[in-house]
């Protein structure tokens, strides 16, 4: 009989795997939430991590929303189907639905419950879902979940994805039928970068597969004219039918916490009866909710927000090219600077932490080995002197390490 070896030994091995490898992760804790500047771990930093991609994390009107709304309830009580759904939660699904330009939305506890919880629901066993190879970790677990066929393609990749369609295609002629999801994000999370939608849209429509956006990082700071915070999906052009089932988180340009999915009317009251992490789920807390409504009448009433964060990102890219940073093709507030080294990228993030900036080291498995990087993340409420600071200590700190070229004059 084989012994089992005990618990603790098994995790210790583990962790110390980790450890050797410079992937262990370490949590800071933030005294309050980042506005940008933040003390943390009782040390006072300007914060390039954060999603927080309009400001409105600490935005006086959210704030007061939120405390107004915690008289409704500290919680919901229960699930929304027993009777945890609120009036609250009604209107805030309304103002999604209307900023999305979408006939309705349905509100989760958070995004990963939202993406899980709608590919589950709309494909199963028999059926065929295709994913980004870059996708959140959330899309890629649905997929994993949900039991139907599940098919990658290469990051972006349109004729990879069209070798995929043809693929999904055979499986349903071959099965006698089957529905097709194609899920990708609208903005990728750790490269910064847009999927081509438009292109995709097109290919869904002529494979006769559904188009799944996942909008986290695009909703609130991208859109189309008529619609300027709607998300990456609007900016493409793509309306209710071209990309059916639109997801979107509130923890990140919202400022707040939760996520939604929006599309017709008949895929919301679908949702309802079978996407099981929202039946099983306790309603999102009264007070979020009322944060969340003033946090989309801000989005909607100050476009003000979306215009400085876009001068913050021509700044920073503007200037990172001029000091000649290794930035990655990024329009968005998401500017990775890949270093590919774990250890140099541990060693980077430390320094200019040192420096007074706090900027994410990400290495695998949340990105492919050997593409680690510096995430940083641009705000609204940063300043210019903050970002050229930034980029000043960042060019230093690369010449300290023999990563990038002369250094700037400024670092001692």
């Amino acid at each position: 009989m084989t012994s089992t070896a005990p618990l603790a030994e098994v995790l210790r091995q583990r962790l110390a795997e980790r450890r050797e490898r410079n992937l262990y992760r370490e949590l800071k804790t933030l005294a309050a939430a980042p506005g940008p500047q933040a003390e943390v771990d009782g040390v006072p930093l300007v914060t390039f991590s954060s999603n927080d991609y309009l400001g409105l994390a600490t935005h006086p009107a959210v704030i007061a929303a939120q405390q107004a709304g915690a008289e409704l309830g500290a919680g919901a009580t229960a699930s929304h189907l027993v009777n945890g759904h609120l009036e609250v939660h009604e209107q805030l699904q309304d103002r999604i639905a209307g900023l999305t330009g979408r006939e309705a939305a349905l509100v989760f506890s958070s995004g990963y419950l939202a993406n899980v919880g709608t590919i589950c629901a709309l494909v199963g066993r028999g059926d065929n879902i295709i994913s980004d190879r870059l996708n959140h970790a959330s899309l890629i677990d649905g997929a994993r979940l949900c039991r139907a066929e599940s098919l990658r393609f290469a990051h972006s990749d349109l004729a990879a994805l069209e070798r995929q369609l043809q693929r999904a295609q055979r499986n349903r002629k071959e099965r006698g039928g089957g529905n097709i999801l194609v899920a990708v994000d609208g903005v990728y999370s750790m490269d910064g970068d847009c999927a081509p939608l438009r292109e995709m849209a097109q290919l869904c429509r002529e494979y006769g597969a559904w188009l799944m956006v996942d909008e986290a990082h695009g909703f609130g700071v991208m859109g189309s004219a008529e619609l300027p915070a709607a998300g990456s999906a609007a900016a493409a052009g793509l309306g209710q039918d071209e990309a059916p089932v639109l997801m979107g988180t509130l923890g990140k340009a919202a400022g707040n916490a939760g996520a939604f999915v929006a599309g017709s009317r008949e895929l919301v009251d679908y949702l309802v009866q079978f996407a099981r992490p929202y039946i099983y789920t306790t309603g999102m807390p009264p007070a979020i909710a009322a944060g969340n409504i003033a946090a989309l009448d801000i989005m909607q009433s100050e476009p003000g927000h979306r215009e400085r964060l876009r001068q913050r990102i021509g700044q920073f890219r503007r200037r990172a090219a001029e000091l000649g940073l290794p930035l990655m093709p990024s329009a968005t507030a998401i500017q990775p600077l890949l270093l590919g080294d774990e250890e140099t990228v541990v060693r980077v993030a430390g320094r200019l932490q040192e420096r007074g900036f706090l900027v994410g080291a990400i290495r695998p498995p949340t990105v492919p080995a050997g593409t680690a990087r510096l995430r940083i993340t641009l705000s609204a409420a940063h300043s210019e002197k903050q970002v050229e600071d930034l980029l000043l200590v960042l060019a230093g700190a690369l010449v300290e390490y023999g990563i990038n070229g002369e250094s700037p004059g400024v670092w001692s």
